[in-house]
C-alpha cells in the first residue's frame, strides 16, 4: 500500500491505517527507538506511542513524507523515554555517549531541543548536511539520527572504526564552525 493510501486511511479514521503503517514501517521505527533506548520493551512501547500519535495527528495535518513523519514521532518519543529512564538512573548510557559527542555543537540540551524544533536550525542543519559528501552525510545521520553504534556503522560502510570516528569528528567540527558562523554558538 502506498503512503498516500495509508494517509487517506488515517484521515478517514480507518482502523486499517495503524495496521498498514505498522506493517510498512515497524522495522524502520523500531530501529530508531531501539538505537536510542537499547531496550526491547521500551522500544516496543515507543512504537505503540508512535501509532497512537499518528492516529491523533495525521488527520489534522497530513504529512508530506509518511516515513519521515513516523520516524520523527518515534525518535522524539524515544528521546523522551530515554530522558525519563535516565532520570530514574535505569539508563545504560548509550544515548548519553551521542549527546557527549555532540556537546561541542550544542548549548544547554534543554535549550537545544527547543532550538532544533525551529525552522532556522532545520535550515542550517539541512545546509550543513548538503555540504557533506554522501558517505560523511550517511555516517553522520546513521550515528546521530538513528543512534547506531560506531561498530555497526563501520560494518555497514566496510571501514575501520577509527575511520568512522575520524569522519564523525570532522563532521562535528564542520557543524560547529557553521553554527558559530550563523551565531547559534559562540567561539570558545
Amino acid at each position: 500500500m502506498s503512503d498516500n493510501e495509508i494517509i487517506e486511511l488515517f484521515i478517514k479514521k480507518s482502523e486499517n491505517a495503524i495496521y498498514e503503517a505498522e506493517r510498512k514501517y515497524k522495522s524502520y521505527c523500531y530501529s530508531i527507538a531501539y538505537g536510542i533506548l537499547n531496550n526491547h520493551e521500551d522500544a516496543e512501547e515507543c512504537l505503540n506511542d508512535t501509532w497512537l500519535a499518528a492516529w491523533k495527528t495525521i488527520a489534522r495535518e497530513p504529512p508530506n513524507n509518511l516515513a519521515v513523519y513516523l520516524g520523527r514521532i518515534t525518535r522524539n518519543g524515544a528521546i523522551n523515554t530515554y530522558k525519563k529512564r535516565n532520570c530514574q538512573k535505569r539508563g545504560n548510557g548509550a544515548f548519553e555517549v551521542l549527546l557527549d559527542e555532540l556537546s561541542s555543537c550544542t548549548l544547554n540540551i534543554d535549550y537545544w531541543d527547543e532550538y532544533v524544533e525551529s525552522k532556522c536550525i532545520q535550515k542550517i542543519l539541512n545546509e550543513f548536511l548538503s555540504k557533506l559528501n554522501q558517505e560523511s552525510r550517511s555516517i553522520f545521520i546513521q550515528r546521530y539520527w538513528y543512534a547506531k553504534s560506531i561498530k555497526d556503522i563501520s560494518d555497514d560502510f566496510q571501514m575501520s572504526e577509527s575511520k568512522v570516528k575520524m569522519q564523525l569528528f570532522r563532521s562535528r567540527k564542520k557543524l560547529r564552525k557553521m553554527l558559530v558562523k550563523e551565531k547559534i554558538l559562540y567561539e570558545r
